[in-house]
């Protein structure tokens, strides 16, 4: 059906940056510390419940849902990546937050290791900034997946519900549209 199938060029862009995006939200926290940029523990490659919750569960769903996006070409799966990815950018906002009210020993993303200014964009570029840019791109890419354009219907082949297009809708479009090399005289 016309209606399921989409051009893998419609999440292919949102679906690399997610994937990127997704990629710098698992590994910053195991490669931060090298430069001073990070939480604690500040030993490179260390693995914490915090870690491990906070950053790399996150990390895997968005790049699970990028992938998605760049690899499938059934509009279902594509959406349902989209969605997972902001799943994903979610919790990288709010996990910091709800994490705590868990019961027993809650995971914690540590301390920022930087000065002030540092710390401000410690606390950005690993969560809450990290999360938005990830649930926006996301959204942005659901969002193109949910219309079914008219370059959709068209490019629908032989047993599609719109049918193949033939040489009168070529011409009809051709028709209805202003051309180019009309020009326009002032009243």
């Amino acid at each position: 059906m016309t209606t399921l199938r989409v051009p893998r060029s419609r999440g292919a862009i949102s679906g690399v940056l997610l994937i990127l995006l997704g990629i710098w939200g698992g590994c910053i926290p195991f490669v931060g510390p090298y430069a001073s940029f990070g939480y604690t523990p500040d030993r490179a490659w260390a693995v914490t419940s915090g870690r491990v919750w906070l950053e790399i569960a996150p990390a895997a769903v968005t790049v699970a849902g990028g992938l998605l996006l760049v690899l499938t070409r059934m509009r279902p799966v594509a959406i349902f990546g989209a969605v997972a990815a902001m799943l994903g950018g979610a919790w990288f906002a709010v996990g910091t937050v709800i994490a705590p009210l868990w019961a027993g020993a809650a995971p914690t993303q540590g301390s920022p290791l930087g000065g002030t200014v540092i710390r401000m964009f410690e606390q950005i570029s690993f969560f809450p900034g990290l999360g938005v840019v990830i649930v926006a791109l996301a959204a942005i890419a659901a969002g193109r997946l949910s219309v079914v354009s008219l370059r959709d219907t068209r490019r629908a082949g032989p047993g599609d519900e719109a049918g193949p297009i033939d040489s009168t809708d070529r011409d009809a479009d051709q028709e209805s549209a202003p051309h180019a090399d009309a020009t326009v005289t002032p009243a």
